[in-house]
């Protein structure tokens, strides 16, 4: 079946956090991470059905709710997960400051590899734990700006005594790339080495490029595994963000104890009964005919597709521009644009771009790295074609 990732839904007067907050109706918003392409069909049907029942109260999650999750990390990634490893939550960045108060008390490291999603600052901060900086290392391959781990200054890092968490990324958000099994299994060796506990956030996990592939980080080794804490949700790869549903996943019975305790304090335990049934259709349930299995797979096919088209649309009209570099996009539909050659700051060229050309970009001093600014590649292509046209023209009299 061909989906749609062609139609403009006029998102205005939505109270949408993406359009509703520019300045004018004639800004094209390139910025947070939320798509423009219309939630899938299938996706609709299982919350119109919910929708029909008329009350709305507290959920229970089912059983279904877990085979949905096991069966679809079994059978994309051949990731094994029981159900008593996942706990339900309603949202990836809580997640993240649940396991930080678990793991680390007031004072203690977290290391954060930067450039970084600009919510692990203020997780991290949040918690009145310490941030433990290690930059990844930007080199240019075929082209393009490719980013790596710096493992010298990560044992570094990790060595320090207060360091007790490293907050890994994959597919890492801004600079899109998708840690190999090798690179992972290197962190993972270093911060077992000075016990430091692994949680990897992975709420792109879907949205990967032509060429690339995603890793779980559970299926690195057995071993590291059990010591790690992970995270996931069909938010971001699904646009189902605004339903909050998101899960934590760990098979070592110690650190789930510790997660469920701090969970339960916080009070972040009681879902939206429309983001299960989400989650459900997304992932499909085996053997339930309201949640076929394979939709979800066939969508996300053809949106990382078009998602693709669009980064190669931005690339060819950068490419004249050479004091402009983009970073290799391998997963997550957001671009990294270096300008320092301007002498401008990410932030100064979202700001001309926003008054001078009517497109907003992020600048990338919220994600540790002024030297850049972020564009968000999920809408559909006339969108894009536009926005990009903006892009393009304004950069050229920089």
């Amino acid at each position: 079946m061909k989906y749609d990732f062609e139609s403009l839904t006029d998102r205005h007067g939505t109270n949408c956090i993406k359009w509703d907050l520019a300045a004018s109706n004639d800004i094209i918003p390139m910025w947070i991470a939320d798509m423009d392409f219309q939630v899938a069909p299938f996706i609709i049907d299982a919350i119109q059905r919910r929708l029909d029942h008329h009350v709305y109260g507290y959920v229970h999650v089912p059983d279904k709710y877990y085979d949905a999750v096991c069966s679809w990390f079994d059978r994309r990634y051949g990731w094994k997960i029981e159900k008593e490893f996942i706990k339900y939550t309603i949202g990836v960045v809580p997640a993240i400051s649940v396991a930080i108060h678990a793991l680390a008390k007031p004072g203690e490291g977290v290391i954060v590899q930067t450039p970084a999603y600009n919510c692990f600052f203020s997780c991290v901060k949040n918690q009145e734990t310490k941030l433990l900086d290690s930059p990844l290392k930007c080199t240019e391959k075929d082209g393009k700006l490719y980013y790596e781990m710096d493992y010298e200054d990560l044992e570094k890092k990790a060595s320090d005594p207060c360091a007790k968490v490293f907050l890994l990324c994959n597919p890492h958000n801004p600079s899109g790339r998708c840690w190999t099994k090798e690179e992972m299994r290197k962190a993972a060796e270093i911060c077992r080495r000075h016990g430091v506990t692994v949680v990897s956030d992975e709420i792109h996990c879907e949205i990967v490029m032509p060429g690339h592939e995603f890793v779980p980080f559970a299926t690195v080794s057995d071993e590291f595994a059990k010591d790690a804490i992970i995270f996931n949700s069909p938010s971001k790869n699904f646009n189902i963000a605004g339903l909050q549903i998101a899960n934590i996943i760990s098979g070592n019975a110690e650190l789930a104890a510790k997660v469920d305790k701090v969970v339960n304090t916080f009070e972040v335990c009681d879902v939206n009964p429309f983001g299960v049934e989400a989650l459900m259709a997304a992932y499909g349930v085996p053997g339930d005919v309201n949640y076929p299995v394979g939709p979800g797979e066939e969508w996300l096919r053809q949106m990382n597709a078009t998602v693709y088209e669009n980064y190669k649309a931005l690339c060819e009209a950068l490419k004249p521009l050479t004091k402009f570099k983009v970073s290799n996009l391998e997963g997550t539909y957001l671009a990294w644009v270096n300008c320092a050659e301007t002498g401008l700051g990410g932030n100064e060229v979202q700001d001309y771009l926003l008054k001078n050309n009517k497109v907003w970009v992020n600048g990338g001093a919220i994600y540790g790295d002024d030297r850049f600014f972020r564009v968000n590649l999920a809408c559909p292509p006339s969108l894009a074609k536009e926005g990009i046209r903006r892009i393009a023209e304004g950069l050229s009299r920089l």
